[in-house]
């Protein structure tokens, strides 16, 4: 069956000076798919997501989402992706409720939809019980999942998640994939990045090995695992790093 791409990487280039951070990039993103980048610092993965999320214009190249242009639509895209950030981008003096309060009011939702969308979203990342608590007094965890809870208040078609579980606990981590795979099951479409391969290999239904601003392959893990002849993603990333 021939699926629908929702995003399309046409020819994408970023240049910081002399430095080329993403070299012609070119593959498309399914509808309804779990994508991951994975590659070692600085690969171009951040590069990558800023760009996919309009924070920043590329210098060659454009991504299209849903046929809007990233680099000359950034309010058309803005509409239709949640982003989850490395760095948490939280209110800490107000309680989750109220900052979900706040981004609900951003993305223009009110009355019975706002309080419905909320409490939709605290109960995706397991956050109802501690809704009312000062977020300066949540662990790295509930911080990062209340990030999510913020992503999806506009019930995005995209969710891009840049490092979503990176210092995070046991049960935190446990609930941040959770959630990605309800917000999957509703026929949404995640890309995610993450240093931890073996959460991609259980999460991914393709990834993206990235390397020095190239894609080095794409595939289902076991696609990849089979190309390489490795047992891991993790090897497979190591032989291509050192080749």
């Amino acid at each position: 069956m021939h699926k629908e791409a929702i995003i399309e990487v046409r020819e994408l280039g970023k240049s910081f000076g002399r430095l080329q951070a993403l070299k012609d990039l070119s593959f498309c993103i399914e509808k309804g798919e779990i994508f991951g980048l994975v590659g070692p610092n600085g690969a171009g993965k951040s590069t990558f997501i800023s760009i996919l999320t309009t924070l920043s214009k590329p210098t060659s190249g454009d991504i299209y989402i849903s046929g809007y242009s990233a680099a000359k639509q950034p309010d058309r895209i803005k509409k239709l992706i949640g982003y989850v950030p490395q760095d948490i981008a939280l209110y800490p003096t107000l309680s989750g409720l109220d900052n979900l309060r706040f981004w609900a009011g951003i993305y223009g939702l009110g009355g019975k939809l706002k309080t419905q969308r909320i409490e939709e979203a605290l109960d995706i990342v397991r956050l109802g019980d501690r809704a009312k608590d000062k977020v300066e007094n949540y662990s790295g965890g509930m911080k990062r999942r209340l990030n999510i809870a913020v992503a999806i208040l506009h019930h995005p078609e995209i969710l891009v998640m840049d490092e979503p579980t990176v210092g995070v606990d046991i049960q935190s981590r446990k609930y941040i994939l959770e959630a990605v795979k309800n917000f999957k099951s509703n026929g949404k479409t995640v890309v995610f990045t993450s240093h931890y391969t073996d959460e991609m290999e259980a999460l991914c239904d393709r990834l993206a090995i990235i390397d020095k601003g190239v894609i080095k392959s794409i595939g289902t893990v076991n696609e990849l695992k089979s190309m390489y002849g490795k047992e891991k993603i993790e090897d497979i990333m190591l032989s291509i790093m050192e080749a």
